[in-house]
């Protein structure tokens, strides 16, 4: 097994917090999907996440961060045979994953992205993905950030899905 210069936590800890920011700047992504699924009373599962993509050869700092936030998870991702770091559960979003980019801030273009997705965040934790006026919010959002990504959906089929699951 070859080793690594793996950093620990116990670099300090200043440093540790802006390099995960800077990292994340450049190999990070803040995201909202939607899922459908009918058994939902909306027909959607939003689904916020915070995702951090590297080489396998170079997965010391997913760790790193995996351990700086004490929460999420690996995955191996076949289609660009990267090895990412996510984060989707809301709590843990809510409470270490904004907190830090809330005190150690992006510096690029990202920022707005992690803006709104706070804000999605924020909204979901008040139930409002649950809610036809929320889901119109959060899509619209959500669909703000990351232009240049691929989405399965198009925001009006979500809501045209939602409206019709809520027989409005």
């Amino acid at each position: 097994m070859t080793r690594h210069n793996t950093p620990t936590l116990k670099t300090k800890q200043r440093e540790v917090n802006e390099y995960i920011s800077g990292f994340s700047d450049g190999e990070g992504c803040f995201s909202v999907s939607f899922s459908k699924r009918d058994k939902f009373l909306i027909g959607w599962e939003t689904k916020p996440s915070f995702c951090v993509a590297q080489n396998h050869d170079r997965a010391e700092v997913l760790s790193l961060m995996q351990e700086k936030f004490g929460c999420g998870f690996m995955r191996r991702d076949p289609k660009d045979r990267t090895l990412k770091y996510e984060v989707r559960s809301l709590a843990d979003l809510l409470t270490k994953v904004i907190p830090h980019f809330e005190r150690y801030p992006l510096l690029s273009g990202k920022a707005n992205d992690f803006k709104l997705f706070k804000r999605v965040c924020l909204l979901m934790e008040k139930g409002k993905h649950t809610t036809l006026d929320g889901l119109e919010e959060i899509t619209r959002l959500a669909f703000q950030m990351n232009p240049s990504g691929q989405r399965k959906y198009k925001r009006n089929q979500i809501l045209s899905v939602a409206r019709r699951q809520m027989k409005i």
